[in-house]
């Protein structure tokens, strides 16, 4: 453009009736009329729509006015947009497009007049800010319904939305993987809570399908990973039990505590992956000297986050054992049910106190749900035990009643009660069958 057609824009302004030679006519079926006078040369440089309309070849040129008005109809939600874009294309030659802009959503809506009327330059303005400012979650959802109906030239706004390849799936699921089973000595604790969100958050399926599935190669990883937590949990273990340690007491109960939140993340990986059984064999190994550090526990601040920390790990472990998802032997069981069906009892009642004395958010620390399944897994657990064990556990619950009320044992003493009385009589009927022998049915110590 030369010298003189520079000047002539510059002197141009939408509304100017002096110098104006088209009259673009917004409509709206609410009955919304507005006449903005404009300059043909301008329309006609910048929008493909207005060119085709003043041209001579439209074919209601011949008609007369009806090269000086042009009909514009749109919506009442998109007409400020309207007015805006013919604004915009006064100026878009003149004043550099990172000025132009300053929120996502007023470009997008101008961006949609843009792509009606044809307005290359506007299109490649909004196209650039789109691509490269940030956006809000709903600002997201509204460049979804929008951009992919416009074709190749907006492309570039939703490469950040696009699917990667699996193969970078893995490497950034196997990342935040060692990040997030770091150990706890690390510097990054702060940043961990988030790695292990996200892991959690691709694995599971929800409206969408899991962003990564879990093969044998992923499940192999995950398992190193747990056995590295683990070692580093039973590490610290020995460390808060070992007296030449002791001058960093308060340090190592915190990192213990890291390990916990830590370990409570892990269960609900594997539960996901169904694969809970070297880490629950690896709980029940190290029970006694887990009780045992929170004996050692001396600030109550301490004592309160420690116990809160292996509740929560406990009552996954215990869930995997009552639906069945680890099988263990007898004894494993029973030691589980001697050793925390206590602490369980002990942390409820502690817990319980404190909120009574007014500290009211220690009871949110810990879930309803949670005192819910423990008091539910330990039933199952018990039932499952040889009728004597039983007896002895639900004997010391029902001395203790006038103390204890939590876990409600009812469930399991009404079933031991219906099972002892009939014993006799099924197992009598069972006998008289081929193959049994009296000595099959001898009472439980």
């Amino acid at each position: 453009m030369d010298n003189s057609s520079n000047k002539a824009r510059s002197c141009c302004q939408v509304g100017d009736r002096l110098t104006s030679d088209v009259v673009v006519r917004l409509r709206t079926k609410d009955g919304r009329d507005e006449w903005l006078y404009c300059h043909s040369h301008i329309l006609t440089e910048q929008s493909k729509y207005f060119a085709d309309r003043l041209s001579e070849n439209w074919p209601t040129c011949q008609i007369l006015d009806s090269r000086n008005c042009v009909d514009v109809f749109c919506l009442e939600s998109t007409f400020d947009y309207h007015v805006n874009l013919l604004r915009l294309l006064y100026v878009i030659k003149d004043i550099p497009t990172d000025d132009l802009w300053n929120d996502v959503r007023t470009v997008l809506g101008i961006l949609r007049v843009a792509f009606e009327l044809e307005c290359k330059n506007i299109i490649s303005a909004c196209v650039n800010y789109l691509e490269a400012v940030p956006w809000e979650e709903d600002e997201e959802e509204e460049i979804l319904k929008v951009i992919p109906h416009m074709g190749s030239e907006v492309e570039p706004i939703l490469a950040r939305l696009q699917p990667v390849n699996s193969s970078l799936v893995r490497q950034i699921f196997l990342s935040a993987l060692r990040l997030a089973t770091s150990s706890p000595f690390s510097n990054i604790n702060d940043i961990k809570p988030s790695a292990q969100e996200q892991l959690e958050y691709m694995l599971t399926e929800d409206d969408d399908a899991p962003l990564l599935m879990a093969d044998a190669e992923i499940k192999l990883e995950i398992n190193e990973c747990v056995k590295s937590l683990l070692q580093t949990f039973n590490n610290v273990i020995d460390i808060v039990l070992d007296p030449l340690h002791s001058d960093g007491k308060a340090r190592n109960m915190q990192v213990f505590i890291f390990c916990l939140t830590d370990l409570a993340w892990t269960c609900r990986i594997l539960k996901r992956l169904e694969t809970m059984k070297e880490f629950v064999s690896n709980w029940i190994d190290a029970s006694d000297k887990i009780v045992r550090v929170v004996e050692q526990a001396s600030v109550a601040s301490e004592v309160i986050d420690t116990r809160i920390g292996i509740i929560e790990v406990v009552a996954k472990v215990l869930e995997a054992i009552k639906h069945g998802s680890v099988i263990l032997p007898m004894p494993k069981r029973l030691h589980m049910v001697k050793v925390w069906l206590p602490f369980v009892r002990t942390t409820k009642s502690l817990i319980d106190s404190l909120a009574n004395k007014g500290v009211d958010d220690l009871k949110h620390k810990i879930d309803s749900d949670i005192w819910e399944l423990l008091e539910s897994a330990f039933v199952s657990i018990i039932l499952a035990l040889p009728s004597g064990e039983q007896a002895e556990i639900i004997t010391e619950w029902l001395q203790n009643q006038h103390v204890i009320r939590y876990p409600d044992l009812t469930e399991a003493f009404e079933v031991w009660c219906r099972r002892s009385k009939v014993a006799k009589r099924r197992l009598s009927l069972v006998g008289d069958n081929p193959g049994t022998t009296a000595a099959s049915f001898q009472p439980s110590a």
